[in-house]
C-alpha cells in the first residue's frame, strides 16, 4: 500500500497532487471509492471491539503492529467509502516509524478537500481514525 522507498512527505505530496488531478468531487469519490475496494480485507479476528475506533458511524477497525520498528496498519470497514478514507490514511502513515507519525500532522486532508466535503459525521470519524492511528505511534 505504501511505496517504503517514498518519504512520507513524499507520500503527501503525491496524495495531494492525485487528488489535484482529478477534476470534480464526483471523481474524487470514485477515486476514494476505489481506494476502498482495492483496501485487503480485514481478518474477522481483527473485527472486535479491541481494534474497533470509537467516534465512526460506520463499523471501522484498525490493528495495529510493530514490525522493524515500523508501524503497519491492517484496516476495514463495513462501508465503502469510510473504507477508501482508511486506504487514504494508510497511504501516508502506514509502514512508519511512530516518530515519522507523530511529527507528520494530517495537513493532507485539508489540503485534498476532505474536511469540507464530507459530512460532519464522516469527517468525525475521520479525525477518530486520525487518533488512533497517531495513539498506536505514541504507545
Amino acid at each position: 500500500m505504501t511505496d517504503p522507498l517514498l518519504s512520507i512527505a513524499d507520500a503527501q505530496a503525491e496524495l495531494i497532487e492525485t487528488f489535484a488531478a482529478l477534476p470534480d468531487w464526483q471523481e474524487r469519490y470514485q477515486y476514494i471509492i476505489e481506494l476502498g475496494q482495492a483496501l485487503p480485507a480485514l481478518p474477522k479476528a481483527f473485527q472486535t471491539d479491541a481494534y474497533k475506533v470509537r467516534g465512526c458511524q460506520s463499523q471501522v477497525w484498525i490493528a495495529p503492529y510493530l514490525r522493524d520498528g515500523r508501524l503497519q496498519f491492517q484496516a476495514g470497514s463495513d462501508a465503502i467509502i469510510t473504507a477508501g478514507l482508511i486506504a487514504v490514511l494508510l497511504s501516508v502513515y502506514n509502514d512508519r516509524t511512530p516518530k515519522e507519525i507523530l511529527t507528520t500532522p494530517p495537513d493532507f486532508i485539508r489540503a485534498i478537500g476532505l474536511s469540507q466535503h464530507l459530512s460532519p459525521s464522516r469527517s468525525n470519524g475521520l479525525l477518530s481514525m486520525v487518533r488512533r492511528i497517531f495513539d498506536a505511534a505514541s504507545t
